[in-house]
């Protein structure tokens, strides 16, 4: 700012004359900042007047090039946030539940799943109690199955069961439900909000399965979902939950003969894998050969028979060998009448093993070291 005789005037503000001759035009100063030029602020003015034409030359480039902006989001109350395509807002929402869901059903039916998935929620949203919102519910699922989302598909036809029980396509909803819990099975990641891979579990694989087989328990699919909880504990290496899946599917599924074999069989294979994972507690092994020796006697005719007998005999080996330990323990311990009760055994689950003959031996060995004591 710059003062002219006691007021204040802009510094780039020329400055008037106040006084002019008659006959001649009105004298004007010169700029201020043409005087602060001269001074050595020469950057001052010339960068206020490249920053309007930079300005100038991007209004001019908007206005020779415009750009598509991007669609919009929109929330709507009861329905969240939602994706509109330009030119598209809210022509995909209908008045009525039934041409809510036709709108749907027809996006669907061209794989625009985004669009589908849309408008069938907003008929769950906006119409839950009507008559269409069932199938809304199960269009919801379908979308995101086609989409790769298995756990929030599994999770919106679980929705549907237990809302609609005598929805039509009840049997379908549950295959597709199995389809997915199958895919985990095989070792499908689980996703943290549904998009993040996160890893495997087997222990959502197994509930699962357990949610389908408590949606329809004499369904047609719910013997094989009972048999592939087991599966999934053995996964786990939870033997004991395997069994007790197997156990339940050939108790509850004991008229069919082919479920049951196969639940009967998979819980003897559930038991030996778990006393083979038992040093000292050979009660396992002793649950897997009866259970084996149940299956050879319902089933006689079923080809597993033969391999069953062979695991059967490996189990009594095994049964030997841990009796053997457990007498061996007692044994280094003094304790000898308990390491004679094991040495025993030994012999009479299995003379043929060869742990019998050391037992015997040893079980010689003792008495001479017992007896004497006790005299």
């Amino acid at each position: 700012m710059g003062t002219e005789r006691g007021r204040l005037v802009p510094a780039c503000q020329p400055t008037v004359g106040r006084r002019q001759e008659r006959g001649r035009p009105r004298s004007i100063s010169l700029p201020r900042c043409a005087r602060l030029d001269s001074l050595g602020g020469a950057g001052y003015c010339g960068g206020m007047n490249r920053r309007l034409v930079q300005a100038l030359l991007v209004v001019a480039f908007l206005v020779a090039f415009p750009f598509r902006s991007p669609a919009p989001f929109i929330y709507r109350p009861g329905e969240g946030w939602t994706y509109e395509p330009v030119g598209g807002l809210g022509k995909w929402q209908m008045p009525r539940a039934k041409d809510q869901l036709e709108v749907a059903q027809a996006a669907f039916n061209k794989k625009a799943y985004d669009l589908a998935h849309r408008a069938a929620q907003r008929v769950v949203t906006v119409w839950p109690l009507s008559d269409y919102a069932p199938q809304a519910q199960y269009l919801v699922g379908r979308c995101y199955e086609a989409t790769g989302k298995d756990e929030k598909a599994f999770a919106e036809y679980q929705k549907v069961l237990e809302k609609q029980p005598k929805i039509a396509n009840y049997a379908e909803i549950l295959q597709r439900q199995l389809t997915i819990a199958d895919r985990f099975l095989a070792g499908k990641w689980f996703r943290l909000w549904g998009y993040i891979p996160l890893f495997p579990s087997m222990e959502r694989t197994a509930d699962m399965y357990d949610k389908i087989v408590k949606n329809g328990p004499y369904s047609e699919v719910a013997p094989d979902a009972q048999l592939k909880i087991g599966a999934a504990r053995e996964k786990q290496h939870n033997y004991a939950l395997a069994v007790k899946a197997y156990e339940l599917a050939a108790d509850r599924y004991n008229d069919r003969p082919k479920i049951a074999s196969d639940a009967l069989y998979r819980a003897g294979l559930a038991y030996k894998q778990q006393a083979q994972t038992a040093e000292y507690d050979q009660s396992t092994a002793g649950k897997a050969i009866d259970t084996f020796s149940d299956f050879k006697n319902r089933y006689p005719d079923d080809p597993r028979v033969g391999p069953t007998a062979k695991m059967i005999a490996s189990l009594k080996d095994e049964q030997a060998r841990g009796n053997f330990q457990i007498a061996k323990f007692y044994e280094k311990r003094k304790r000898w009448s308990g390491a004679m009760v094991y040495y025993n055994e030994v012999q009479m689950q299995d003379p043929d093993s060869p742990y019998a003959a050391e037992a015997q031996q040893r079980i010689f060995e003792l008495k001479k070291r017992i007896l004497p004591a006790a005299n």
